[in-house]
């Protein structure tokens, strides 16, 4: 009995990370440097950005997501069979070939999204499109499984679950780029055969003025930044989660689990708000530089929310703390 429990302890204490994520996240980032000297390297440009800028954003967004995937499933006890086998999916079906098929088109100096220009274009945008519906599904299947787990730190049990779910929805904005604008549904209707099906721009043709890396649109609204910030939640929410509880060693009033867990519920709420604020900013063809009176009184409404929640929870802990109170 005591050989067996000293075997199972010994196994967590071992565990190690997510093979095929770890070596994922380290080819993306070989391949962000690569991209990147290759934008200094290669002039060629895509819609008046250099062709390699879509492969090393895409690259570093692909680390981010599989080295934290990688950190999540090394952090369970249970399951974790069956989350090796769903993340090795995951690197297999849904990351490799969204990359490849970004690398393959950039390299032919041709634009990879929304691109039904010839045969093979079309055939190389479904198997993105193909990859990114099976991407969500592992992600969701993942979340599952994550979130039934049992967790000592309170606040990161909060943080796992509510950073996937904002991050399927921001994984979710992506399929509003692909239905086709106003004019291509025009031109579909009369029976023509369009290059381009779907777009990121809200009231402006892609391709126009961009912020720099990025590339966002500076003179229109532009989805790829709710998509953008929305993904990314799976990884700022577990980081406040851990930065909470770092700073609980200095301040008191951080001590309590139940503090820093309520202080990751509001930081999440208020994480949705902003990626819903930037889906409803772009849609109304707005850039991102460029809100008007309307988004900039819901963008002080959800700081002004966000504040006195945490406000109102850090008050009350205090008051727990506070000798003879």
């Amino acid at each position: 009995m005591v050989t067996l429990l000293q075997r199972q302890e010994h196994q967590q204490t071992t565990s190690t990370w997510h093979g095929p994520l770890s070596y994922c996240a380290a080819a993306m980032a070989v391949l962000a440097v690569v991209s990147g000297i290759g934008l200094v390297v290669d002039g060629r440009t895509v819609m008046g950005e250099g062709v390699w800028l879509k492969p090393f954003k895409f690259a570093a967004s692909f680390g981010l997501y599989a080295i934290t995937l990688a950190w999540m499933i090394n952090q369970v006890r249970r399951w974790r069979r069956t989350l090796w086998w769903l993340g090795t999916v995951t690197v297999a079906g849904f990351i490799v070939p969204e990359i490849s098929a970004i690398v393959f088109q950039a390299a032919r100096g041709v634009r990879s999204h929304f691109n039904f220009a010839t045969g093979l274009d079309e055939t190389v945008f479904m198997v993105m499109g193909g990859a990114a519906y099976l991407g969500w599904l592992m992600t969701f299947a993942l979340g599952v499984f994550l979130v039934l787990q049992r967790r000592v730190d309170r606040a990161m049990g909060w943080a796992v679950p509510l950073g996937l779910i904002i991050s399927l929805a921001g994984m979710s904005v992506g399929y509003l780029m692909t239905a086709p604008t106003p004019e291509q549904a025009q031109g579909l209707a009369g029976g023509l055969e369009l290059a381009t099906i779907g777009a990121h721009s809200v009231g402006a043709s892609d391709g126009g003025a961009g912020m720099p890396v990025t590339g966002w649109a500076t003179g229109a609204g532009d989805l790829r930044v709710a998509h953008f910030f929305g993904l990314h939640a799976l990884q700022v929410l577990p980081l406040i989660a851990i930065g909470l509880r770092l700073l609980s060693r200095r301040f008191t009033v951080l001590d309590s689990a139940a503090t820093r867990s309520a202080l990751v519920i509001v930081a999440s709420f208020g994480y949705a708000g902003l990626t819903g604020l930037l889906v409803w900013q772009a849609q109304r063809g707005q850039a991102l530089i460029h809100p008007d009176g309307l988004t900039l009184l819901a963008a002080v409404g959800l700081v002004a929310l966000v504040s006195v929640g945490a406000g109102l929870i850090l008050a009350v802990s205090a008051r727990r703390v506070r000798p003879g109170a």
